[in-house]
């Protein structure tokens, strides 16, 4: 059998906000959106960054919103990436930091507090 990443998919509540977020503030392109079923792919070059709606009325599935979710994106400058997406609005957990492996990690949450790692090499 094969595999191959489709998307890794981030829960919102606030459907306009979340797509204003991330294709104006972030600045990503919408590969596909549909407002009706609360679904959209962001195409950040090489796979899908997948938005769903959930019902906020829904106690079982307001657990997924908020949560870290362990999507890293990689920047070719993340200093300058960092100051771009503060002057935006965008709140960071933290500024980047070096890591012990030699890259640099700066976590952001997006308005319905997903967070979302920037990657960068340490230069």
């Amino acid at each position: 059998m094969e595999y191959r990443l489709f998307a890794v998919r981030v829960f919102v509540t606030d459907w306009d906000r979340t797509m204003r977020f991330y294709s104006e503030t972030l600045g990503m392109n919408i590969a596909y959106r549909n407002d009706e079923l609360g679904w959209a792919q962001m195409a950040p070059r090489a796979g899908q960054l997948a938005l769903e709606r959930v019902d906020p009325l829904d106690e079982e599935a307001q657990a997924l919103v908020g949560r870290f979710v362990g999507v890293s994106l990689q920047v070719p400058d993340i200093f300058t990436t960092y100051k771009e997406l503060v002057k935006r609005g965008v709140e960071f957990v933290d500024p980047p930091e070096k890591q012990p492996w030699g890259g640099v990690l700066a976590h952001l949450r997006d308005p319905d507090g997903n967070i979302l790692s920037l990657l960068g090499t340490g230069d």
